[in-house]
């Protein structure tokens, strides 16, 4: 079948799984997205910067690297997508109209630094770091410096020199954003300024790079939206709510079986500060970040309703020695997963 003769109004679930990526019937042009770029190159434009870089539809959000080109991911250009999407993976990156724009201001801030190689001047590295540092497939995070903007979530200004820059130029494009008082005594504005009197300077020259290749066009990828899913899913396996029940069914108990065993999450809760001090004295974690994993077990053994043994000390020191080992994959990784 022909991708103009595919209506994916009328197709099963399962046969829309079974379509390749490249054979949807879908284009960036006449959807909503259309508005948000035309509203990226008029924000451009006011600024003065007259490079408007190229969108496309891509796996997911992206600017390759050192092309200046922007990939949004396809399921956005269609209803049914955006609806499966959110099925698969619980929410829809830039499924808003301002959600997408964060999106675009970040993405064509990757796009403006590979354009005019910003990233090549020494005052660029000065500011920002080395370009060339690799990339990881997690960072940690300072939760309060000041030293970056806050934009995107999870601070991600600090995952990589390239995008704290693009993190920085997104903050400084919002025309809803006064960023010298917003960020005033903050770090993060020396880096506000370098990228103010640089589009300054840029602003009416041509790029040095004009075009760029569309790497991963949802055209050119044959996976099945099956084959996607099921690589995407184990990817963030961790972001979905699931990720602990396995574990947490080995140190709890079915409430069915044990009805008058006392509440699994009310127990937890009662021991949460000796178990946070525990973890926090042997892994040197802060204690926020063990917090915060202790209420996602918490409101998880909740909803499992699963139960403890009448004897706390066993149970208590089984959910220790488990956040322990999660806090230690995260203290190594910046995931809870261990690596597989």
């Amino acid at each position: 079948m022909s991708r103009q003769n595919i209506d994916l109004y009328k197709l099963s679930e399962e046969e829309l799984l079974n379509l390749r990526i490249c054979d949807l019937p879908i284009s960036l042009e006449g959807t909503w997205l259309t508005k948000c770029v035309k509203q990226l190159y008029l924000e451009l434009a006011h600024k003065g910067i007259k490079f408007k870089p190229p969108c496309y539809l891509a796996d997911e959000w992206l600017t390759p690297d050192g092309e200046p080109v922007i990939g949004i991911p396809f399921f956005l250009a269609h209803p049914v997508l955006i609806k499966l999407e959110k099925k698969m993976m619980l929410e829809v990156e830039g499924s808003t109209h301002s959600w997408c724009m964060r999106l675009l201001r970040h993405e064509a801030g990757h796009a403006i630094n590979y354009a005019y190689q910003l990233y090549k001047r020494r005052k660029w590295k000065d500011v920002f770091g080395e370009f060339s540092k690799e990339y990881t497939d997690t960072y940690r995070f300072r939760r309060y410096s000041k030293n970056f903007v806050r934009h995107l979530e999870d601070y991600y200004a600090q995952y990589h020199p390239d995008e704290d820059f693009a993190e920085t130029f997104a903050v400084w494009l919002n025309p809803k954003i006064d960023w010298r008082a917003q960020y005033k005594r903050w770090g993060a504005l020396k880096k506000l300024e370098y990228v103010d009197k640089v589009m300054n300077e840029i602003k009416d020259k041509p790029p040095k790079v004009k075009h760029g290749k569309r790497y991963w066009e949802f055209r050119r990828i044959r996976s099945t939206l099956k084959n996607y899913y099921r690589k995407k899913k184990h990817f963030y396996a961790e972001d979905f709510p699931d990720f602990h029940d396995t574990n947490l069914k080995k140190i709890f108990l079915e409430k069915d079986t044990y009805p008058k065993f006392p509440l699994a999450y009310e127990m937890v809760n009662r021991y949460k500060k000796n178990i946070i001090n525990t973890v926090c004295e042997w892994t040197s974690e802060k204690k926020y970040v063990v917090s915060d994993l202790l209420d996602t077990l918490i409101e998880r053994l909740r909803e499992l309703k699963l139960v403890s043994l009448p004897d706390d000390r066993e149970t208590v020191l089984k959910i220790s020695v488990y956040v322990t080992v999660l806090i230690m994959n995260y203290m190594y990784t910046g995931r809870f997963r261990g690596k597989k």
